[in-house]
């Protein structure tokens, strides 16, 4: 591939799959900042290595892998660890409804989950994935899959119920 069909092509991957790294990355991290910064290191190290991908679904799946690992990385780093955490919004005026919406409260109920309970609820409602493929992108059993969404959709009836309550 000469340089011109390499730049039209990582153009095109990173148009294609851009919203869904920063999403992922977002649910995973929780903070705009490291959102942004797992999204810099996944297309940067696309652009470096430019795979072959024997299919689209291949494709997909390799950059939610890379997503994932960089907001592993991200997340385990010993700046983050010893750093204080200073709460602001994470939110920015165009990823989030209204304060008063309920896929708002949806969407903050989500993000309080444990990492591996938000991953799954991710990959599963937000960009479709089926348990099966799940399974093979996290590299887990397919039980173990099912038990997470179970779990994350209890937890967050719990919490939905509990929203409704206090209203």
């Amino acid at each position: 591939m000469i340089y011109t069909e390499k730049r039209k092509y990582l153009n095109y991957l990173v148009e294609e799959y851009s919203d869904m790294v920063y999403r992922l990355a977002m649910a995973r991290t929780k903070e705009k900042e490291n959102a942004e910064d797992v999204y810099q290191e996944v297309f940067l190290r696309l652009s470096k290595k430019i795979p072959n991908f024997e299919s689209t679904e291949h494709e997909k799946a390799w950059i939610i892998r890379v997503t994932i690992n960089c907001s592993k990385n991200i997340l385990s780093s010993k700046h983050l660890k010893h750093n204080v955490e200073l709460k602001e919004n994470i939110y920015d005026d165009n990823t989030v409804p209204d304060k008063n919406d309920e896929a708002n409260d949806l969407y903050c109920v989500v993000l309080d989950l444990p990492l591996k309970y938000r991953t799954v609820i991710h990959l599963f409602y937000y960009e479709g994935y089926k348990i099966e493929e799940i399974s093979k992108i996290l590299k887990t059993k397919e039980n173990t899959v099912k038990s997470w969404l179970s779990r994350a959709r209890e937890r967050i009836k719990t919490k939905m119920e509990e929203g409704a309550k206090n209203e």
